[in-house]
């Protein structure tokens, strides 16, 4: 296994951006030695751990377990995709692609990811000890009888003796050669074994059903627990996705993760405690009165991208949407046309993630939204091939990705906006923050018009501009708001497209390298 220290690349992250560990690989006997000296070059940072492993040596895994606790480290399974300088490459630290060099330490940029990651076999112990424990909708945990292996030796013995009294005294013994004899495996778990491991289990606060399917599931083959079963045997804490721990948007947060920390333009680090954020999110300045919302940070305007979802799960058949982040402006219901019209009339879903912006904009998207009959959700897009407007991306009609809901957010005019959709999804991790805007008469009669209960103008009216109300799924569902309770993976979803009838935005490709027939670039 090898462990890196990384911070995020995600575009728009700095200079505030989360920090984990990436730990990947088999669990070997000299594992938990390599953790531990990384743990003391970190000086007590306590950074969540990201961990892709097909499982290795079980009592290593136990040490580590035990070494993630002691620690107060989190824990998630995922892989990190390296941006330039990777811990395989030869002469790494030494390549301009380096990242972070004021930590002081080995450390790399990188994005965490968990669509095809995994924790198998001895894995699922060392991430027992992890305080909070995540494993995502795309990620792998199983697990499977333990596998002994014992090896013979035939010893060869020279002992020194002198009798005293009639007795025989043994003076020395010494071996004077080791010959091998062979080895054998069992593959079911001994009553020590057993207990050792109930005993492990019971000190991390895990269920004893998780040591029952491993003694039910043969060595040769794998049990992969399904999420609502590791909720209920307490191997994980949340269902929750790994962006709980590693997203971009959570060093935005208030009080600030301990795995955040911000780099100054000077490139000496910062300590969390003295990063302020505003939990509040955007603040109005004084174009409030059209809805126009600012922060400290500054916000792209809302930039729409063709996307493709890329699980393994739907190829050849894939879902596809677009992709809605950033801040609405006035220019936005134009750039959205122009996007929709390269797409020859297929209805495909938009999904948003969005601050909020200009009240006018807004409107005239959501009008266009209803017009053209498109399904809205609320969730992040993770591009999985190279991040449009990235230095070095380069011009693509077609993007792959997966959505993620957790993280993602849609305050003020963004609500606006998605009133318009036919079907309206808000995830359960979402944040969605309403205030008053301002044009009190023109909002109302636009929720009227799109058949929106009165109950969400009283919520943000009772809001005023410092104030964002946080408005929850219940309350979304009673003001009409949200068409039903499903997140975005009803729109976007790896398995949609096996559905029949199957929606408007399942398409097949005719091979791997198929270019999309309607391009669409903006």
């Amino acid at each position: 296994m090898r462990f890196a220290v990384v911070r995020s690349s995600a575009p728009g992250c700095e200079p505030n951006c989360p920090e984990w560990i990436s730990a990947e690989g088999t669990i070997e006997v000299g594992t938990p030695a390599l953790f531990k000296r990384l743990l003391k070059t970190l000086g007590g940072r306590q950074l969540p751990i990201v961990v892709n492993s097909p499982g290795g040596n079980v009592d290593a895994a136990l040490q580590l377990g035990r070494t993630i606790r002691k620690a107060k480290l989190d824990i998630a399974v995922g892989t990190t995709e390296f941006s330039g300088c990777s811990p395989q490459m030869k002469n790494c630290r030494d390549d301009d692609g380096k990242a972070a060099p004021y930590l002081g330490i080995a450390s790399y940029l990188g994005i965490a990811y968990d669509s095809g990651a995994m924790c198998n076999s001895a894995c699922p112990l060392m991430f027992a000890g992890g305080v909070r424990r995540v494993v995502g909708e795309w990620a792998y945990l199983g697990v499977h009888q333990i596998t002994t292996t014992y090896r013979r030796e035939k010893l060869l013995y020279r002992t020194t003796y002198k009798i005293v009294n009639g007795k025989k005294k043994v003076l020395s013994t010494k071996i004077v050669s080791r010959k091998n004899a062979g080895s054998y495996k069992t593959y079911e778990m001994s009553k020590a074994v057993e207990k050792r491991l109930s005993g492990y289990l019971k000190e991390m606060g895990i269920e004893q059903g998780v040591l029952d399917v491993m003694k039910a599931t043969p060595a040769s083959d794998i049990r992969q627990i399904e999420p609502d079963d590791m909720l209920e045997m307490k191997l994980v804490t949340s269902l929750d996705s790994l962006d709980l721990l590693t997203e971009k948007t959570i060093c935005r947060r208030n009080p600030v993760p301990a795995n955040c920390r911000q780099i100054p333009t000077n490139g000496k680090p910062v300590a969390v405690a003295s990063v302020e954020i505003n939990s509040a999110g955007p603040q109005p300045t004084e174009a409030a009165s059209t809805g126009a919302a600012s922060s400290s940070r500054p916000e792209q305007d809302m930039r729409f991208v063709l996307v493709r979802g890329s699980s393994p799960l739907c190829n050849p058949d894939c879902p596809e949407w677009i992709s809605a982040e950033g801040v609405i402006a006035a220019g936005t219901p134009d750039r959205l046309r122009e996007l929709l019209d390269t797409v020859g009339g297929r209805r495909l879903p938009l999904v948003v993630n969005s601050p909020g912006g200009d009240v006018q904009g807004a409107l005239a998207a959501g009008r266009l939204i209803r017009e053209r009959g498109l399904d809205v959700a609320v969730a992040r897009t993770d591009f999985l091939d190279c991040d449009p407007g990235a230095v070095g991306c380069g011009a693509k009609d077609l993007h792959t990705g997966l959505t993620v809901d957790a993280g993602a957010e849609c305050d003020a005019a963004c609500a606006v906006m998605i009133a318009g959709g036919t079907r309206r999804f808000v995830g359960a991790d979402v944040h969605f923050l309403v205030h008053s805007m301002g044009m009190e008469d023109k909002v109302r009669a636009y929720l009227e018009e799109m058949a929106i209960g009165s109950g969400l103008f009283v919520a943000m009216q009772s809001a005023q501009y410092a104030k964002h109300r946080e408005l929850s799924q219940d309350e979304l569902a009673e003001f009409g708001l949200t068409t039903g309770s499903q997140s975005v993976d009803a729109l976007t979803g790896a398995t949609i497209c096996q559905s029949s009838p199957k929606p408007d935005n399942c398409r097949v490709l005719p091979s791997a390298n198929a270019e999309a027939e309607t391009p669409a670039k903006l």
